[in-house]
């Protein structure tokens, strides 16, 4: 088994407290050298200015590469193309560019008047520019709002068509739900990267009604699983071990890159890591 390449998502802190973790999260992943890193938005677009400070924060302070999640609700095109234009005068040139969640309450998203319609035109306008390296979403379980398992293939062809070069899927629980969609995307044409999304559980009830909430999949030994798990108190240990096997299935499947949602908590993907044969890298002016 090959060690992977990897790459990290954070999100944006909106409390002292919550910068301090952050900050923890980046010391603790930062010395794996990740490909990347990707800073969220909020649903709604929530988060917009936290997270351009974020980003331009680690850039300039932490030294990685930074990409920056970029959505079109709630915004003018040109709102979001001025983001977009900030980003790239702080040298942050990589994009995650994403529809978005709509609000909490809206019943749905719908287009700003002078926005995007769609990921798909938000796409093209940031390729336009010839300014980003653009990476986008993929749902390896049908999207909530999708007409047929077909459809998020059909989305993920048409965003990379647009101009994306690489994708990273949402969270799933067992490796066979990505390798089907990765042969899906295959005979539809798709050769741009897969990169599977890896959730590592920090909390299984929070983590269950997430993936409710998104269309993941939940297998009954999982609920098994960790109902057990909770009541010999072993919830990390069987966290780790799951992912861990997770990556492992996949990474003998010929997958190479694996990006980890951290919740900004970063002992779980360290140690997840760790097993993985992803291990810090030292410099000489370390042990000098």
């Amino acid at each position: 088994m090959t060690t992977p390449a990897i790459s990290f998502e954070f999100f944006p802190p909106k409390t002292l407290e919550a910068s301090f973790r952050l900050w923890d999260t980046v010391q603790t992943l930062a010395p794996l050298e990740p490909r990347f890193v990707s800073v969220t938005y909020g649903a709604g677009g929530t988060t917009r200015q936290l997270t351009r400070e974020a980003v331009e924060t680690l850039h300039k302070s932490a030294g990685l590469q930074v990409a920056a999640h970029l959505t079109c609700v709630d915004a003018s095109r040109s709102e979001t193309l001025a983001i977009a234009d900030d980003f790239a005068r702080a040298g942050v040139t990589d994009i995650v560019a994403l529809r978005g969640d709509p609000p909490k309450g809206s019943g749905g998203f719908r287009p700003h008047p002078d926005g995007f319609e769609d990921s798909c035109a938000l796409i093209s306008a940031l390729a336009d520019t010839g300014r980003f390296n653009i990476r986008v979403g993929a749902y390896p379980e049908r999207h909530p709002e999708a007409a047929d398992d077909a459809a998020d293939v059909d989305w993920l062809k048409r965003k990379i068509d647009a101009g994306a070069s690489e994708a990273i899927t949402q969270f799933f629980f067992e490796a066979d739900t990505f390798l089907r969609f990765r042969d899906r995307c295959a005979k539809a044409g798709i050769d741009a990267p897969i990169v599977p999304g890896i959730l590592p559980i920090e909390n299984w009830s929070n983590t269950r009604r997430f993936a409710t909430a998104c269309g993941t999949g939940v297998p009954q030994w999982l609920d098994d699983a960790f109902d057990k798990a909770t009541r010999d108190g072993r919830e990390d240990l069987l966290a780790t071990a799951l992912a861990t096997e997770l990556c492992s299935d996949l990474l003998e499947e010929g997958v190479e890159t694996l990006h980890f949602y951290t919740l900004n908590r970063p002992e779980l993907t360290r140690d997840i890591c760790h097993a993985l044969g992803v291990t810090p890298k030292v410099k000489l002016r370390d042990v000098a």
